[in-house]
Formats: C-alpha cells, sequence, structure tokens
C-alpha cells in the first residue's frame, strides 16, 4: 500500500478491500455516502457521475459493488485537494480503467460534459443553508456541507443537464429538508419515484434523519415509498442487520436486495 503522510488517514470498507484515503482534519465521509452509493444499483453498461464526490467514495463503492455493470464512474468535485484525494483513491485501488476524476464548478457542468452524457447521477450535496447547520472551522469541511459555493437548485440543475432522458439521480438529503428537495427536483423535470426515510433506530419520538431520493428524468407519475430503514438497532446499539450488510464484502447485483 502507498506510504499515508501524517495529514492523511487510509481507512478501510469491505474487511480491508477497499482502501480510502482521507483528511484527518477536513471534509470525512459519513453513512450518508454509504446509503447513497447502495441505494439504486445501475443498470448494465452504465455511465455513472458522482456529483460532488469528495474523496471519491461513493465512486469507490459502486465500482467495488457494481464494476461489471459500470463503463464509466466519473467523480466531479469542487475542491482541488479532495479532488486529489479521489485521484489518489482510484490509483490505490486499481481503479484507474474505470473511473475519472474532474475537477470543476458544478453551476458550469456543461464546461465539463456534454449534455446528457450519463445514465445516472448520484450526489451527497451540501446539507445546510449557508451560515445555518453545524459551525465547522475548517474551510474544507464547509464548502462540502454548507451551501456556500452553491445552492441546492444549482446541483439539482447541473444533475438534470449531465442525466440523459429517463436516466436516474439519486439524493440523499435531510429529512427536514425533503419538501426543499422535491421542490428543485421539480423544477428540472426530476421526477421521483422511490423514496426512503432513514431512522437512527426504531422507537416512538424518533424523527427521521435522512430521505433516499431516486428520481428520474422526465419520468412519469408514480412513487414508490419504501419501507424505513434503521440505521441501528436500538438508541446506543450495534448496527442494524440492514447496514450491517451494507458493509459486507463480495455480494454482486444479482445477490442486491433493497433497503429495507
Amino acid at each position: 500500500m502507498a506510504e499515508v503522510e501524517d495529514a492523511v488517514t487510509c481507512d478501510t470498507l469491505f474487511d480491508g478491500r477497499l482502501h480510502c484515503l482521507q483528511h484527518r482534519t477536513g471534509y470525512r465521509f459519513s453513512v450518508d455516502a454509504i446509503l447513497a452509493a447502495h441505494f439504486s444499483p445501475p443498470p448494465p453498461g452504465a455511465t455513472l457521475l458522482d456529483l460532488g464526490g469528495g474523496c471519491g467514495i461513493i465512486s469507490l463503492i459502486c465500482l467495488y459493488r457494481w464494476q461489471k455493470q459500470i463503463a464509466l464512474v466519473s467523480c466531479f468535485e469542487l475542491q482541488p485537494a479532495l479532488a486529489e484525494l479521489a485521484s489518489r483513491n482510484m490509483a490505490l485501488n486499481g481503479l484507474s480503467g474505470k473511473m475519472e476524476v474532474v475537477a470543476g464548478d458544478l453551476r458550469q457542468i456543461l464546461d465539463f460534459y456534454p449534455a446528457e452524457t450519463f445514465s445516472q447521477v448520484i450526489c451527497n450535496p451540501p446539507f445546510y443553508r449557508k451560515n445555518s447547520g453545524r459551525p465547522t472551522l475548517d474551510q474544507e469541511a464547509l464548502v462540502a456541507r454548507h451551501q456556500v459555493c452553491c445552492t441546492l437548485p444549482e446541483v439539482t440543475a447541473a444533475a438534470a443537464m449531465a442525466l440523459k432522458n429517463r436516466g436516474k439521480a439519486v439524493f440523499v438529503y435531510p429529512a427536514t429538508g425533503l419538501t426543499t428537495l422535491l421542490a428543485a427536483l421539480h423544477q428540472v423535470r426530476l421526477v421521483p419515484k422511490r423514496l426512503q426515510t432513514i431512522y437512527s433506530y426504531p422507537g416512538d419520538g424518533n424523527h427521521a434523519r435522512l430521505v433516499l431520493v431516486e428520481a428520474v428524468k422526465n419520468g412519469g407519475e408514480g412513487l414508490q415509498i419504501l419501507p424505513p430503514f434503521y440505521i441501528y438497532e436500538q438508541r446506543l446499539g450495534p448496527y442494524s442487520k440492514m447496514m450491517q450488510r451494507l458493509y459486507e464484502p463480495a455480494w454482486q447485483i444479482d445477490e442486491y436486495t433493497p433497503l429495507s
């Protein structure tokens, strides 16, 4: 394995089969990315856009799970230092033939890709509006988590421009912002087709933490509401069986079961 400097950690997934370099004190991926990467398996021959990909974790997971199904994953990231990490992660995991990293501003997405290039877009967008949410002194984490460089409508617009007609877009977002997300999707003709609420653990009075939404560009009516997904078995308890499954190695698309 490549030498890791003090400012970077090397974390692993799938019993050490996947390696991910992250900045020790910058933006670090969380369970949101794990859930988004598993929510909507790609069709055969898929071209995927990991929009706002950070260190490339969603790209890495998708290629680990479904490499045979995927023609190419493009990890698109605004911050040069994170894009550099994504490139290193691509090389570290031997994925240079299936993955590319592009550094740029999603508000100018058509400067980097022709319109309607991708069959699927996966996005873990900045959750918090400017000057809201959890405070942070780290600029990398601030830009990744807060809408200081783009708004949610700008993110959904970029996804729609990059997506082929009838292509799929997957978003993970705070449950409290669901109406805002649905409105932004509607503005760019991304029609929600599957929706799942994510809870920390079962229990009365426990509100949904996140939502996963799969939308289809110019899709028709009909929305499937999936059963709730629980991250933990109980408060302060271990991961639920479904969450544990997302960390299991080796299974492929023919063994996939929906998040439920």
